[in-house]
């Protein structure tokens, strides 16, 4: 029981992190949604305009029926296709092309050139108090592999800390 309670504030708290304390209109937990495509459609009227696409499979699939024309789309993960055993592909790619949805991929290492400009950037974001972030933090390195096992079925809120030792 005490575990169920947990994993229903752990739903909740999402949506409450996104809209409280990182300032979004509005939001949902896609996994207790039964028809994404609806839903997206609910909450995207005029068409979604830029996506950042790291799910793939289901989400990738709802996402394309709502992209605007001329939308855009950044690929920089499809944690659906993690599963080397099933991975979960996606059926409507065709809208890629009557919506004229642009689709690029996203690779850190493109950009490191970047990366002296960004570092100052976030240096000052974070001494103004402009960083907002989360971390779930577990202890011991025991935890390590629950954490990270957590990572892939979405126990975690926020980034996935491992602390070893107190120093």
């Amino acid at each position: 029981m005490v575990l169920k309670s947990i994993e229903l504030w752990k739903k909740k708290k999402r949506v409450d992190l996104l809209k409280n304390k990182f300032g979004f209109y509005d939001s949902f937990n896609y996994k207790e949604e039964p028809d994404l495509t609806a839903t997206l459609k609910r909450y995207f009227p005029k068409g979604i305009d830029v996506y950042f696409e790291n799910a793939g499979g289901k989400m990738l699939e709802a996402v394309l029926p709502n992209m605007a024309l001329h939308g855009r789309s950044f690929i920089c993960g499809m944690i659906s296709q993690y599963n080397l055993e099933k991975p979960d592909g996606v059926q409507n790619l065709f809208l890629l092309i009557t919506k004229r949805v642009q689709m690029e991929g996203f690779i850190l290492s493109d950009h490191y050139h970047l990366y002296p400009k960004f570092m100052e950037m976030m240096k000052q974001h974070f001494k103004e108090g402009k960083l907002v972030y989360v971390e779930d933090t577990v202890e011991c390195l025991e935890s390590a592999p629950a954490a990270l096992i957590g990572l892939f079925t979405g126990q975690n809120i926020g980034r996935q800390v491992v602390r070893v030792a107190h120093e």
